[in-house]
């Protein structure tokens, strides 16, 4: 059997910046001379804003400095070039990590565990919370801790202590809202804003409240979509990573438009999730760039 060859390390530069003459020629310029090889660049420039977006990828063993090292040396260029303070370095060599907060419905979850569990998404659950303890049987059973946090009508704001509590100790790169059915504070979304992420049906705002889905049916919409965006304190109107749809039609019955509806969530969170951790979205205002 042929084994099996390790991913080449690679060293991930992501940032933007006021538009300008001359942008890729200081970056490339600033990478060869350090003997950067370059393997994936992006760019993309915002006629809206007049913001310039970059997305660099170079491989680690041509540059005689690690990501501290990197990140030290960019810095310069990045002030030079106006850059945000978003700008980031990255290391593929680094383990990505999340932890997701679960309520009752389990797809997205089953769903995750799955693609982890097979390497077809490379990120290491650190652990799963959840409001109920609906989901911990199969969180366990892939060797995932599993945290019960009751979230009494009185008292929330103690349960929300008790999440952040758990979620910080494991300092994940995503923070991954998989149907949680909790509103997450104000200062919660401030703490892990560009790393909390969720997903919701695209009935919103159209058919709110109880029973979208029997709402939908009534109404006789031909598609079911989803939505994965970044978490703000603005109720599911934070910057979009990824959506996407699926036809129903007249025959559907509305168990079937839940059940088309939760396999576009599933797939579309999924994709979403493996963007953010490849460092591939930039956020930008209320809007994104996905490389």
């Amino acid at each position: 059997m042929l084994g099996v060859t390790a991913p080449e390390r690679r060293y991930v530069i992501t940032f933007g910046c006021p538009d300008r003459t001359g942008i890729i020629a200081r970056i490339s310029g600033f990478l060869a001379e350090h003997g950067g090889w370059i393997v994936e660049a992006a760019y993309h420039t915002d006629p809206d804003t007049g913001w310039f977006f970059t997305r660099q990828v170079v491989r680690a063993d041509s540059l005689p400095f690690d990501a501290a090292g990197l990140r030290a040396r960019f810095a310069e260029v990045a002030a030079d070039l106006s850059a945000d303070s978003s700008w980031q370095v990255s290391d593929t060599g680094e383990r990505r990590r999340a932890v997701v907060l679960v309520s009752k419905a389990g797809h997205c979850l089953y769903d995750l565990l799955g693609r982890v569990a097979s390497g077809e998404l490379d990120v290491d659950i650190a652990a799963v919370i959840g409001n109920h303890e609906s989901l911990a049987d199969i969180t366990r059973a892939h060797g995932i801790p599993f945290h019960h946090v009751p979230f009494p009508a009185e008292g929330k704001a103690a349960a929300f202590e008790e999440v952040r509590k758990l979620v910080d100790e494991h300092d994940p790169h995503a923070v991954v809202l998989a149907r949680f059915m909790q509103i997450l504070p104000a200062d919660l979304c401030r703490e892990w804003a560009g790393r909390a992420i969720n997903i919701h049906h695209s009935f919103l705002p159209s058919f709110i409240g109880a029973k979208p889905y029997h709402q939908a049916h009534t109404r006789g919409v031909k598609l079911v979509g989803a939505t994965c965006h970044y978490v703000t304190a603005d109720l599911d109107a934070g910057p979009i990573i990824d959506q996407d749809v699926i036809r129903v039609d007249h025959g559907d019955s509305v168990e079937d438009m839940v059940r088309k509806g939760r396999d576009i969530e599933k797939v579309t969170l999924a994709r979403g999730l493996r963007w953010h951790l490849e460092n591939r979205v930039l956020v930008h205002g209320n809007r994104t760039v996905v490389f």
